[in-house]
């Protein structure tokens, strides 16, 4: 995360409201605007109420009427025409508020939900391998997305009606007061108990529905599992049993939802009968002032009126109370998430071009955080500039561990790791992987074209050089052979193509990038004979000039490395070429007559 977006953050034990007006500070203009059009609204929308009792005042006044004595016209029907264009002006104001009020709040809903996304989408891309692997998919979509667009609901409309219940309360108050302080006192009793109920409802509400997010994100992670393997879930006819892990996901989230709901029905009821309290002060105490000349008639029409105005828009109270609980507890996540903090950072100093690829492991240790084992202990490896070594060893060895260092996808305990006698923790982040080209075991592509996921590390390529990287890949022919080429649609994770063509179109992606260090992890393992035999031949083009680190299992796709090295149990214990290694006669002399069938 950038050090602008961390300064937009507030400490994740503040309030969750207050880290929203900490966050959004670029926008408390819109805020200020919206804040100012809400509140003449209201205050235009209360004014009829008022020219209702001047209308009223001059049918029994006469010339002796309010309005006839502000604008000194005797005449009843000239007043009344002066009172009709200042109700078309008031109109015209409230119409205009409105509009710009809502258009604003909105405007700043869709900006805000934008920018939480992509900073906490930005955030969890920067965030350690090792987080995700604590984490769901499913949990950070529901995060992503789901409370995202929960922040936007109560933002798009929830903001503007909270301003418009407090500034009706506070206007119709000064009308009020103005008039009559006893009725004031009196039409003002239920205010609070409808405040105390609030309360006492956001009290009961705010972990329900903290529930009711966990459950959501819940169901995101099973529907994600189910979706993403869904051919093995066919394959198995487990199709019921995944149907029903989704039902009882969903099934409690119904009954969370169920509970948070009960609650926050129940306010609005409440609500009603503080209100027919207030109304019946007003009419009746109002309305005995009147009959006996201590109340004119005029103003008690106006206070009948504003009654209602002052204590039927608190029925909204309760739905946007509802939809501030569950913003409120969406922003906890949200901030929550983006208050996680890498332990990898980059350093501050770029890669010397051009980069040679000399790297060395130096007595690296290594242990992953859920495990006191160590994967890797006393870990030695040189390869210099250039060079084609290889990586081997039994399932556990550390072979990969190995890469995801070199990667700085993790950090190892002890010892250190340096690319051009740079330690690559002083590298920025950028810098180091840039340098490298990665093709991994577990093959991605994304739901796009050709075109699209072979360019994904070099954006600007040309149609010519994405097809010369794909021809050293010996992935040409079969783009060529498909029915729209290089913008045929691959599907989510490639599902459309083949294993070896996959695999294939991950090495000409990583041979595009041109980088001076191409580290693959198992990239045949999961291919046939054939495919693995093209997949060989283009990595021997590829490789000359260029350092290539090669994790294999299969030990024929290594054979002509300048180097290979054997691990056992976190450590190299042998190295040398394919005809030393097999001359010496031990693990890797083992593991090749396996391998070759010469041994049972």
């Amino acid at each position: 995360m950038s050090d602008e977006t961390k300064s937009r953050i507030a400490l994740s034990q503040e309030p969750p409201l207050r880290q929203l007006w900490s966050y959004a500070r670029e926008y408390r203009g819109h805020v200020v605007l919206g804040t100012s059009m809400s509140f003449l609204n209201k205050a235009a929308d209360i004014a009829p109420e008022l020219l209702i009792g001047a209308a009223v005042d001059i049918v029994v006044n006469q010339h002796d009427s309010f309005i006839g004595r502000m604008f000194g016209i005797a005449d009843r029907f000239q007043q009344l025409t002066v009172l009709a264009i200042i109700t078309a002006v008031v109109w015209v104001i409230e119409s205009v508020t409105e509009y710009v009020a809502v258009l604003n709040w909105r405007y700043l809903a869709q900006r805000i939900q934008h920018d939480t996304r992509m900073d906490l989408y930005r955030h969890v891309q920067s965030l350690d391998q090792a987080y995700f692997e604590e984490v769901t998919s499913g949990g950070l979509m529901a995060v992503i997305n789901d409370d995202v667009n929960q922040l936007e609901r109560f933002l798009d409309m929830g903001v503007h009606k909270l301003i418009i219940i407090a500034s009706n309360v506070l206007l119709v108050g000064i009308v009020f007061a103005v008039i009559s302080p006893l009725l004031t006192v009196l039409s003002f009793l239920p205010i609070p108990i409808i405040i105390a109920g609030s309360l006492w409802f956001q009290g009961r509400l705010e972990p329900r529905y903290a529930k009711v997010r966990e459950a959501a994100g819940n169901i995101a992670d099973t529907l994600t599992n189910g979706l993403g393997g869904i051919a093995t879930i066919r394959a198995f006819n487990a199709q019921r049993l995944d149907a029903e892990r989704v039902e009882a996901d969903s099934h409690e989230y119904e009954q969370v939802n169920r509970d948070a709901i009960r609650y926050s029905t129940a306010f609005k009821p409440l609500i009603r009968s503080a209100i027919l309290v207030g109304f019946i002060m007003t009419l009746v105490v109002g309305g005995r002032m009147a009959l006996r000349g201590q109340l004119a008639i005029g103003l008690f029409s106006v206070l009948v009126y504003m009654t209602q105005r002052l204590l039927w828009p608190l029925t909204d109270l309760g739905e946007t109370l509802d939809l501030y609980q569950r913003a409120m507890a969406s922003c906890r996540r949200i901030f929550g998430l983006m208050a996680v903090e890498p332990t990898i950072e980059g350093g501050s100093r770029e890669l010397a071009l051009p980069v040679r690829g000399e790297i060395v492991f130096d007595d690296v240790e290594f242990s992953y955080a859920s495990s006191p084992r160590p994967v890797l202990q006393g870990f030695k490896m040189v390869i210099p500039a250039g060079e084609t070594h290889a990586i081997v060893g039994a399932t556990g060895a550390g072979k990969s561990t190995v890469i995801k260092l070199l990667l700085r996808l993790y950090e190892p305990t002890a010892g250190r790791i340096t690319l051009d006698g740079e330690e690559i923790d002083e590298l920025m982040l950028s810098s180091l992987r840039g340098a490298m080209g990665f093709v991994a075991q577990d093959v991605y592509l994304f739901q796009g074209s050709v075109r699209e996921n072979l360019a994904l590390g070099r954006p600007d390529a040309t149609d010519e050089q994405i097809m010369a990287a794909a021809e050293r890949a010996e992935a040409r022919d079969f783009i060529e052979a498909m029915p729209r080429g290089l913008d045929t649609i691959v599907g989510e994770r490639g599902q459309k193509l083949s294993g070896g063509q996959r695999q294939r179109l991950t090495i000409a992606r990583a041979i595009l990038a041109d980088p001076a260090i191409l580290v693959l992890d198992e990239a045949t393992s999961a291919v046939d004979n054939e495919t693995e035999a093209a997949i060989q031949r283009s990595l021997q083009k590829v490789a000359v000039g260029r350092t290539t680190v090669v994790v294999a299992h299969r030990l024929s796709t290594i054979r002509h490395a300048h180097q290979i090295h054997v691990m056992d149990a976190g450590e190299v214990v042998e190295a040398g070429t394919h005809e030393e290694l097999v001359e010496l006669g031990g693990l890797y002399a083992a593991l090749w007559k396996v391998q070759t069938g010469e041994i049972l």
